[in-house]
């Protein structure tokens, strides 16, 4: 069996670095050919002389086009499509039924139309109370979540942000800072851990100084994280879980989630469980 595995030409680093080790260890450890590619070196167009990509990256379109060829793309460009964009995410969800905070989508505009007066931030801090949560619809890391405390800041944010997809969510005053995040691979919670940010930052990614640590998750968390996976269409993703006190509710899914602290802390490698499931799905 002959697979790539694609990463970002232009995104390294040492997490990066980790995640492409971890796949091509546990490649080879499967008797499987994992050839490493990123998404600039297909400029010249896709051969069709692979059965499968392990797509780690967010090229929705170079996926499209690994698809067109007939390549197995694992996470498929449209599940990937519906995660990287979190506007596009939260309706997935709530079409499949599933609990979330409470959310307003941001009416699109155009570049260099703007918003006015923006008006509606005033229905939109009414429906979810303040603070209130801005996030953009495609960003990574928590580098692209903020917090209003009024409307006028939320004014400030929005005229930062320009015309991107934005969702406004109700912020969750009693997890602040805390989050679980639940590893799914072939519908299974393979592993979980819950993250503490103990520098008093709202978001919970450990890139803002979450701490995390290995975590036992209940029946109900397991079958959430399953579930919002499987409404997004996603064969493996990290599914973030906010403890709230009406019960766990979906925060965000990634599908190209970073799993080197994951490992680190449950001793659990994800990657193993990625290629088994993708030489099952073969």
């Amino acid at each position: 069996m002959r697979g790539y595995l694609i990463t970002n030409a232009f995104m390294r680093g040492g997490s990066f670095e980790t995640m492409r080790r971890l796949f091509m260890e546990a490649a080879e450890k499967a008797g499987i050919t994992l050839i490493s590619k990123t998404n600039a070196d297909f400029i010249g167009g896709v051969r069709c002389d692979a059965d499968f990509a392990l797509f780690y990256d967010k090229d929705i379109r170079l996926a499209m086009r690994l698809e067109q060829k007939g390549i197995r793309v694992f996470n498929s460009a449209d599940a990937i499509a519906v995660c990287d964009d979190k506007t596009l995410t939260h309706l997935a969800l709530d079409k499949a039924g599933l609990p979330q905070p409470e959310y307003v989508l941001c009416p699109h505009s155009f570049p260099g139309v703007g918003f006015g007066d923006m008006s509606f931030l005033r229905e939109a801090g009414g429906i979810l109370g303040w603070p209130m949560v801005i996030k953009e619809g495609c960003g990574s890391f928590g580098q692209q979540v903020y917090l209003a405390t009024d409307e006028a800041q939320a004014k400030t944010l929005l005229q930062a942000i320009g015309e991107k997809p934005v969702v406004f969510q109700r912020f969750i005053r009693e997890c602040a800072g805390r989050d679980e995040r639940l590893f799914v691979v072939g519908g299974e919670v393979i592993a979980a851990i819950t993250r503490e940010n103990r520098q008093g930052d709202f978001r919970a990614n450990v890139e803002n100084g979450g701490h995390p640590q290995k975590y036992e998750p209940t029946r109900e968390e397991c079958d959430l994280a399953v579930s919002a996976c499987r409404a997004l269409g996603l064969d493996f993703g990290g599914v973030d879980i906010l403890p709230s006190r009406q019960g766990p509710l979906l925060c965000e899914v990634n599908s190209n989630a970073h799993f080197g602290g994951l490992k680190q802390v449950t001793g659990v490698n994800p990657a193993d469980h990625i290629i088994s499931h993708i030489r099952r799905s073969l």
